[in-house]
């Protein structure tokens, strides 16, 4: 094997890690191998000599060129509506994708990548790396050219803010379930006051892309339960076309009539309540997503589907 042969099996070793790292930083799966692909060019030019701590220093690396697409994600203002829809990661309720679910195993949930969205690029890489990764200050400091008390603070920061604004998720994907299952079953027989005792009175709705508009539209956000429940009860007659997955290793749902995607839901439930769905129905970031397999989409309606126990998730 020659040396260049060997470095790259030392890098493979590490990929799975630095796309975690990288999806933490960046919540866009494109973006993620990106990254991670410019992480490997540094170290095919650079070489490992002299590096102790390979998976470190590859971390680093890969923190510093996140850190800078997130700079520049800032300065193009590429969501006019003020908020970007991570993009999440898609499986099916039987697993089966290696790669995806070894991105879910260190991962965060959809409701924190929202939030960490709102951070700022140093806030950000700041707690990703520390909270998520247990990288001390001293090593970050230098990446946001700042003090490690500055760091720090940075941190707690991010820390404070994800705390009031990301609802903490139920974890039991068994009742996950049964409150979605229960939305689709109130919003099919238009039960109106059903639907506002399963959603939180503050539930947010955000969606990349408004299927219902006549005229193509950016990201939407909409906020309280009567709202929602309209919109639910305005898509009534596509619930018997559902079909469960799992987004961010939570419940969610593929609309796909005929088989062919419409839009991706996920939901986060809190409490027996549903506090957050995110929609996902630009149709060309749903097939970006590849979720168009015969894994995800099953053979059933969402109806036949989703009944029977459920795993807990750990």
């Amino acid at each position: 094997m020659t040396e260049s042969e060997q470095l790259a099996e030392r890098f493979e070793r590490h990929r799975a890690h630095l796309r975690t790292v990288a999806y933490g930083m960046l919540g866009s799966l494109n973006e993620v191998d990106d990254a991670v692909q410019e992480a490997w060019v540094r170290l095919n030019r650079t070489g490992a000599r002299g590096v102790e701590n390979l998976g470190g220093w590859l971390t680093m690396v890969v923190a510093r060129v996140c850190l800078d697409m997130l700079r520049s994600r800032k300065l193009r203002c590429e969501e006019p509506m003020g908020f970007y829809l991570p993009e999440p990661v898609v499986t099916s309720v039987e697993g089966g994708d290696p790669e995806q679910e070894a991105l879910l195993a260190d991962s965060v949930g959809l409701a924190m990548l929202v939030v960490l969205e709102t951070l700022t690029p140093a806030e950000r890489l700041a707690y990703v790396l520390h909270d998520m990764f247990g990288v001390p200050f001293e090593k970050i400091a230098p990446l946001v050219g700042r003090s490690p008390a500055a760091a720090r603070q940075q941190a707690s920061r991010a820390r404070r803010r994800i705390k009031s604004m990301a609802p903490e998720p139920e974890r039991d994907l068994s009742r996950q379930r049964t409150a979605v299952d229960a939305f689709f079953a109130a919003a099919r027989a238009g039960d109106f006051e059903r639907l506002l005792t399963l959603l939180h009175p503050e539930v947010v709705l955000r969606a990349d892309h408004d299927p219902a508009a006549v005229v193509p539209s950016g990201a939407t956000e909409v906020h309280g339960a009567r709202t929602v429940a309209r919109k639910a009860l305005f898509f009534s007659p596509l619930v018997p076309h559902t079909h469960p997955v799992l987004v961010n290793g939570d419940v969610g749902a593929l609309v796909a009539p005929r088989g062919e995607p419409f839009s991706l839901m996920a939901f986060t439930v809190h409490a027996g309540r549903i506090v957050e769905i995110c929609v996902y129905a630009d149709r060309d970031r749903l097939r970006r997503l590849g979720i168009t397999s015969p894994s995800i989409l099953g053979g059933a309606d969402h109806q036949e589907e989703m009944q029977g126990p459920s795993p807990v998730r750990r």
